[in-house]
């Protein structure tokens, strides 16, 4: 997808969702008043770190407690408005913000955390030769319920056929999959090293 059209799409999407992030970032505040952002550093294009922003879901710190950065379904850190965020995938609307800002596209592989990049071998590097994206090949395709490689070899499958009419099927599908989860499943997730 071009620069144009993903800040034309971004830029109207936060101003659809503005309501909807406004309603989202109080009920975050009330809850424990700690903060409505969450920010974390991802790899984008080309490896370079970026500041992915998130509504915040989890109790503060929960990277350091339980399970790390792994997150099933149940998992006790997540807040209860933060469980219907991530239901609705609400959670993932300031990410519109990283697309005007050029650190994400609306379509493309699943930004990444800087160890997990770490790992890859040459072909799975070939994530890092487009923008990350809010939606992709990989998510209309199962999401995060499918194993680490198979995401990674659908993302490398992206890289390797997007044209407009890749990016078109999957927002179109994108609706469909926003509401089938965003947990890890038996046996999706990154198995972190041991």
């Amino acid at each position: 997808m071009n620069r144009a059209l993903d800040v034309a799409l971004a830029g109207a999407g936060l101003v659809v969702a503005s309501p909807v992030l406004a309603v989202a970032a109080l009920a975050v505040k009330l809850e424990d008043r700690g903060p409505v952002l969450y920010r974390q550093t991802r790899v984008g294009k080309d490896g370079e770190d970026f500041e992915l922003l998130k509504l915040r879901t989890m109790v503060v710190g929960a990277e350091k407690q339980g399970a790390g950065y792994a997150v099933d379904r149940g998992d006790p850190r997540i807040t209860r408005v933060g469980r219907l965020l991530r239901r609705l995938s609400i959670d993932e609307l300031p990410q519109l913000w990283n697309v005007v800002r050029g650190d994400m596209s609306v379509i493309g592989p699943r930004p990444t955390l800087r160890y997990q990049v770490e790992r890859y071998d040459d072909r799975q590097r070939r994530r890092l030769d487009v923008r990350p994206g809010i939606t992709g090949w990989a998510q209309i395709h199962g999401r995060a319920t499918l194993p680490w490689a198979e995401r990674i070899e659908l993302d490398v499958w992206y890289v390797e056929h997007r044209s407009p009419l890749v990016d078109l099927k999957i927002l179109l599908r994108t609706p469909l999959a926003l509401f089938g989860g965003t947990y890890r499943g038996e046996t999706g997730g990154w198995k972190p090293p041991l």
